[in-house]
């Protein structure tokens, strides 16, 4: 792992924050990004078919057994924010019909908004690297 991961967490931080996840995803406060930057987001999104409503039951399945690590942003003028990853891993169909267990690398950055905690899903895919999980 590289200097910006961060595995100094306990299981009760992490219960936490994933309970801040799931109240904005619950509250309809987050989105997916599906900029230019997050075409495997839509890729993915695309491949197995996932509507909103089945991405936000996803989002809301996420235990705290799913944590990774967490990262400092990297974009300009974002370093003070910090990013969470998740990797769930979720029975999914893909277009063909099939059935298929795939780890979602999930990465969210919660922002404090002058109305309440909102959530940006950054990285919403199959995972396409190596991760380490904290609790398992």
């Amino acid at each position: 792992m590289n200097s910006y991961y961060n595995q100094n967490y306990t299981k009760e931080q992490i219960v936490l924050i994933l309970q801040t996840i799931h109240d904005c995803v619950r509250e309809s406060r987050f989105y997916i990004s599906k900029n230019e930057n997050r075409q495997e987001n839509i890729d993915f999104k695309n491949k197995y078919n996932l509507t909103s409503k089945k991405q936000k039951e996803i989002l809301l399945q996420i235990v705290p057994e799913d944590f990774c690590h967490t990262l400092k942003n990297t974009n300009l003028g974002f370093e003070h924010e910090v990013l969470c990853v998740f990797c769930p891993q979720v029975i999914l169909f893909n277009f063909e019909g099939n059935e298929e267990r795939v780890d979602i690398y999930t990465k969210f950055n919660i922002i404090e908004h002058n109305r309440g905690k909102r959530v940006v899903v950054i990285s919403f895919h199959k995972r396409n690297k190596p991760i380490n999980y904290l609790f398992r």
